[in-house]
Formats: structure tokens, sequence, C-alpha cells
């Protein structure tokens, strides 16, 4: 029997909101801010959720999916590490009257550079990605 396909690759993505906030209100320190509890949150909920689908289809090399009843999908499952992503907020909560706060951006950038394995991208960027790909066809 010849298999459906072969899924190699999966992403698990948080989506926030675009106007959920990136940064907590107040700084930790003087020009220091900490993530807020939502894009904290967001980037544990889909490291855990990651974690859970790697443990479960590491048991085997390839995994076959089968309905609830037990019925064989056709359908392969079979991959290293999935792909994680945190879709919130926008880059906009960083300016005041025009100009960007360059406390905020970096402490932000500093943040999401140091997540290993997770992808940070506000809404703003997502929406200039897609413009981007759209343009170029």
């Amino acid at each position: 029997m010849r298999s459906k396909g072969l899924i190699s690759s999966m992403l698990f993505c948080e989506i926030k909101t675009y106007d959920t906030e990136l940064l907590a209100k107040t700084p930790y320190r003087t020009a220091v801010y900490q993530a807020s509890k939502e894009l904290g949150g967001g980037v544990a909920q889909v490291q855990k959720t990651a974690s859970k689908a790697q443990q479960l289809i590491s048991r085997e090399l390839v995994t076959h999916i089968f309905e609830d009843d037990g019925t064989p999908t056709g359908v392969e499952l079979s991959t290293t590490r999935p792909r994680q992503v945190v879709v919130i907020g926008s880059l906009r909560e960083f300016t005041h009257n025009g100009a960007v706060n360059p406390e905020k951006i970096n402490s932000f950038e500093l943040y999401r550079t140091s997540i290993q394995d997770v992808e940070i991208i506000t809404f703003d960027e997502l929406y200039q990605r897609a413009c981007f790909i759209v343009e170029d066809r």
C-alpha cells in the first residue's frame, strides 16, 4: 500500500493580537524593558507545544497517522525540529510622536534575538513580508 503523503516539517504558531503589548509598561531598571507577560507566555506556550509534539513523534523515525477509530490515513509524519513562531503586537508600540524610543526597541530586539528556536514577529513586520512577496510575483 502506497502512502498518501509524507509531512516532513511542522510549524507551531502562537498568535496574539496586533495591540498586545511587547514590553512591560514600566522599565525594569533605567532604560531596561522586560518582555510583556503575554510575549513571555506566548514564547513558553509555543515551546511547550513543540516539545510535546516532538516527544510524541520521536518514538518512531516515521509516525503513521490514524483516524480516531484506528483507520490508517496513509499520512506519515517525520520531523526533527518543529518551527516555532509567535505573532504578536506592533513595532508602533516603540514610537512616540513619530519618533522611535531606542531603549525600548533595543530591549525588544535583545529579547527576541536571545530566544533560541522561536521566531517572534510583529503583525506589521508580517504585513511587510506579505507585501514584499506579493510585489515580487
